[in-house]
């Protein structure tokens, strides 16, 4: 690896974010494939260094624990991304399993940043990595790996998709100055959204469109809450869905805030937000679906709430799919 003077040294590298709301679990053991494969959503073997699936823990009702994006970094030790308060209760929970397989659980040495294309190139060149340029490919060397995120949606600029992992002696060379709001008006636009420790056992992995990510493997076998999550899939049991919105207002919301109707009807209630370019707040909310078909005015602690077009559609992606279109 270069030197990093040059590259600190650089004025464009302030867009670099670091993400601090986001942190990572290792797993390690020479049956940690084994381990995770029982407990999580994602088919294990995607994860094989060159694809980074999206994933769910769930508890036995079907109800998620963390939601989370998980790496190989290499062989019997794989990495997973989450917001930075699950990090200690996810890894307290899959303990109780751990000694049955003989991993290690710890919470990574990892600093996580968030870089626009510009950077990213310069980053990936600095580090002796393949710029990944499909959503959800990975490239990795040494301690250093990268993930391609889809393009945001909602604006002209299309560049704040890709997240480094680094150590902190590495991240701490880079100086990167970056605002990380922008990093999470970027997923609230794709609706992406990352649970905290607040809400934790609240929600199906369908109630936050996991499955239209390719957050979900409907092709292998058991894992704890699988029952509960395929039947809800197959016989369409799902009555709350995430939306986007808009509110006309630059509002710092507490996650939970409530959304109602002009009857003043509690429907759901917000799971992110952040502030956009031109003073307005994208939000994330899990909504009860049926009182949306009467196209009611919606309301979010006194200011109207204006949906709008999700990226995707609702229907279900398998993540074999998207490994096989990342080249994986």
């Amino acid at each position: 690896m270069t030197t990093n003077t040059a590259i600190a040294s650089s004025t464009a590298l302030a867009a670099t974010a670091p993400l601090t709301h986001l942190s990572a679990l290792d797993i390690k053991g020479n049956d940690a494939a084994g381990f995770l494969q029982g407990q999580t959503s994602a088919q294990v073997n995607l994860a094989n260094g060159q694809f980074a699936p999206l994933t769910c823990f769930c508890t036995p009702k079907g109800r998620m624990l963390a939601n989370g994006q998980l790496l190989r970094v290499t062989e019997g030790h794989y990495r997973l991304i989450m917001h930075a308060s699950l990090v200690a209760p996810l890894m307290a929970h899959l303990k109780k399993f751990a000694p049955f397989y003989k991993v290690e659980l710890a919470a990574a040495d990892a600093i996580l940043l968030g870089a626009n294309r510009a950077n990213a190139r310069k980053l990936a060149e600095h580090f002796g990595l393949a710029l990944p340029t499909a959503a959800w490919q990975q490239a990795s060397a040494g301690q250093a790996s990268m993930i391609c995120y889809p393009e945001e949606s909602g604006s002209d600029n299309d560049s704040w998709r890709w997240l480094l992992m680094l150590t902190a002696a590495d991240a701490e060379a880079l100086n990167c100055q970056g605002d990380t709001t922008r990093w999470q008006l970027a997923d609230v636009r794709r609706g992406l959204v990352w649970l905290d420790a607040d809400q934790q056992d609240s929600y199906l992995p369908q109630m936050i469109n996991w499955e239209a990510l390719g957050g979900i493997s409907f092709k292998k076998g058991c894992y704890t809450g699988q029952e509960v999550v395929a039947r809800a899939h197959f016989r369409g049991q799902v009555k709350k869905r995430l939306q986007l919105g808009y509110l006309n207002a630059d509002t710092a919301l507490a996650s939970a805030a409530g959304v109602t109707t002009d009857e003043d009807k509690n429907i759901g209630e917000v799971v992110a937000s952040a502030p956009t370019e031109n003073g307005q707040t994208a939000i994330l909310a899990v909504l009860n679906t049926r009182p949306l078909e009467k196209n009611p005015t919606l309301d979010v602690e006194g200011t109207t709430l204006t949906l709008a077009e999700l990226p995707y559609a609702i229907e279900r992606v398998d993540p074999e799919a998207l490994a096989t279109e990342a080249g994986a």
